[in-house]
């Protein structure tokens, strides 16, 4: 009953867009998230739509990020104590989040990786068109929208959850540790003792992490953690382990190598992680800015006003607003043994 008096789709972002200025629009990169979208005709896909029986008519035309919506309406403007005289005008940028911290990285070559790094990682590199192909299909990856009519091609792989609730379970019963505690505890403690595959199933709900941790090793035959410190390596050694999983798995689908990995997003902070990357990839990895979501929003935002001439200028407006840190690959001993056991 919703759709036949439903009026217009739109996603968050373009609700917040449309309340403030009126126009209904949806915006490129969060369009190519909704299962509505045909990336390779980059239009919805009217004859899956029109399959499922959704009418065509509440789909809205999609606009590309950098696009100037114009003023904020009189009554929002009056409520908010915005000059008249001096309309501010509301520009849609990248809405989807990784969209814009995809925008922020500062590479100063075209073949490189990219991981969003936080709660969870997201895991891609930028291609001038959608990968859609048996592999594509089978190892789940994705084809999401990004700058400059680009797309992202990536992977959703677990990420900083497994410390967070370990850290939290630990704190519940009295023995409070900051996350840089823990990341010393985990520096200290035995190499590839053992570690996990950070996307089981096991490890996506909130609980006793450290437990579950424990299962796992003792499921898959390896030593189970006692340390504090074993068990945030385990899993610490598990996310970097995934990466390249999932990197080999970008360079066979695209033909390339990608080379550096750059890491954006709070998960940036815990450099243990970031030079376990490096080691188990063998790939420089170049870490910053943290606020990069925040960052390509504001930078797709003065493209679009003209302050910036082209998305060529962003690598180097990054390097010199943020703290960018390098992490060169060291001894890569343990890590491809580890790897196959993965």
């Amino acid at each position: 009953p919703e759709l036949s008096t439903a009026e217009t789709l739109l996603t968050i972002p373009d609700l917040f867009n449309f309340w403030l200025t009126g126009k209904r629009f949806c915006e490129f990169t969060i369009a190519t998230t909704t299962q509505c979208f045909n990336p390779t005709r980059r239009d919805w896909a009217w004859d899956l739509l029109d399959a499922l029986g959704i009418p065509r008519r509440i789909f809205p035309a999609i606009i590309p990020p950098g696009t100037v919506l114009g003023a904020v309406q009189p009554a929002v403007a009056k409520e908010l104590g915005l000059d008249p005289d001096n309309p501010v005008q509301v520009i849609a940028p990248a809405c989807h989040d990784t969209g814009s911290a995809a925008a922020a990285i500062p590479a100063e070559t075209e073949n490189f990786a990219w991981i969003s790094s936080g709660t969870w990682s997201v895991m891609g590199t930028n291609t001038d068109e959608p990968v859609i192909n048996d592999q594509s299909l089978q190892y789940n990856f994705t084809n999401e929208g990004g700058v400059g009519g680009k797309f992202r091609f990536s992977k959703n792989i677990m990420g900083l959850w497994l410390v967070q609730q370990c850290r939290r379970t630990w704190a519940a019963s009295g023995e409070e540790r900051s996350y840089g505690e823990l990341t010393e505890m985990a520096a200290a403690a035995k190499p590839f003792a053992s570690f996990v595959d950070p996307d089981d199933p096991s490890f996506l709900q909130p609980g006793d992490m450290p437990s579950r941790i424990r299962q796992y090793c003792r499921r898959t035959n390896q030593v189970e953690p006692e340390e504090k410190g074993a068990v945030v390596r385990a899993a610490l050694e598990g996310i970097a382990l995934k990466y390249r999983w999932v990197l080999e798995r970008l360079e066979d689908m695209t033909g390339k190598r990608l080379d550096p990995i750059h890491i954006v997003g709070g998960g940036t902070q815990n450099r243990l992680l970031s030079q376990f990357t490096a080691d188990c990839t063998r790939r420089r990895v170049i870490t910053g800015p943290i606020e990069a979501t925040a960052a390509g929003n504001i930078l797709t935002q003065a493209l679009a006003l003209g302050h910036i001439a082209s998305p060529s200028e962003i690598p180097a407006i990054i390097h010199k607003s943020f703290p960018v840190d390098v992490f060169e690959p060291g001894d890569p001993a343990g890590w491809d043994e580890a790897y196959q056991r993965l």
